[in-house]
């Protein structure tokens, strides 16, 4: 029995199907994406179904099906690429948004560790960060914060780690490290092949791509006669409540440190819009939604309607409830 590691397939069906072929399973073999199965590429919904039928294949949860499962929580925003996935869903995203929440962040085989993103080192597998092993923004940053050479670097386990995410050698050839960490991504939605590895014995297999995919199914989706749109967010009463809340939290916060800067030296001579500028320096938000509702909140001009419109998204409600304001 052999296992077929698959890198990023980001919704590349038919590259998919082509690898599958030229890998030459029997019915005993088994099939892993690394994950980031969807978005980007025009056929996600058939690569999504196509891992969930078959009792053979499975997947990882990558950077892109946990953004689409935060999405759906309203704890981050979708991109261009999400939206989009989310139209060629059409009434079938409620389903794949919950069948992605159940996805593994690792698996472990005899042969190897596989993980989307990437591993730190002296932690163990059930302890990683969410946000590492998915290769998110937020795990970029926490390698970045706490370690000074590439993280593949520091592995020293004694199984290999395989993973997606990026194309390290920005070629159309797998990365190897060490013969300790292979990366699978090759960029197929951008034009390169889509590569696999067939393990235990580590042998690649590859198949080249139709072309930039991801090109294609921008142009597709911003014509004008697309129906990508970006979303309309309606308001409960609930969430009139929570922004009311928030008001009040920033009108207090306003009033405190509009009380602060007052007794400054000289703060009262500056211009409006120096005083603008100093204010905004002494808030925690600093930029950003949370800072033009203190703004709005220091000229008097922060209400339920200039919030709703300020924020769109219900959701950013929850989020700023948590957020340090001054």
């Amino acid at each position: 029995m052999q296992t077929l590691l698959i890198g990023d397939i980001h919704g590349c069906y038919v590259e998919l199907l082509a690898l599958l072929e030229k890998a030459g399973l029997s019915d005993g073999d088994s099939i892993i994406a690394v994950g980031d199965i969807v978005d980007r590429g025009p056929e996600t919904p058939q690569v999504l179904d196509f891992f969930q039928q078959l009792p053979n294949a499975r997947t990882l949860m990558g950077n892109h099906e946990r953004k689409h499962v935060r999405g759906a929580r309203h704890e981050v925003k979708l991109s261009m690429s999400q939206l989009i996935s989310r139209q060629q869903f059409g009434d079938a995203y409620p389903d794949a948004i919950a069948w992605m929440g159940t996805l593994p962040l690792y698996i472990e085989l005899a042969e190897a560790i596989i993980v989307h993103g990437y591993l730190e080192p002296g932690i163990p597998l059930a302890e990683q960060n969410p946000s590492v092993v998915c290769g998110t923004m937020g795990g970029d940053k926490i390698l970045r914060e706490h370690y000074e050479r590439p993280w593949y670097e520091y592995h020293t386990g004694d199984k290999p780690v395989i993973v997606g995410h990026n194309n390290y050698n920005g070629t159309d050839q797998p990365f190897v490290y060490n013969d300790k960490v292979f990366g699978l991504d090759t960029d197929c939605v951008h034009g390169k092949p889509l590569t696999g590895l067939l393990v235990p014995a580590f042998r690649f297999v590859s198949v080249p791509s139709r072309g930039n995919l991801w090109a294609q199914v921008r142009r597709t989706y911003q014509s004008p006669h697309a129906v990508f749109q970006k979303p309309v967010f309606s308001w409960s009463e609930q969430d009139d409540l929570a922004l009311m809340q928030l008001i009040e939290d920033i009108k207090l916060a306003n009033d405190t440190l509009l009380t602060l800067l007052q007794s400054t030296p000289d703060f009262s001579e500056l211009t409006p819009r120096l005083q603008a500028k100093l204010y905004a320096a002494r808030a925690e938000a600093g930029k950003g939604k949370l800072a033009n509702l203190m703004q709005l909140a220091r000229i008097n001009k922060l209400d339920l309607e200039m919030g709703r419109k300020i924020l769109k998204d219900p959701g950013e409600v929850q989020k700023l409830l948590t957020t340090k304001i001054v």
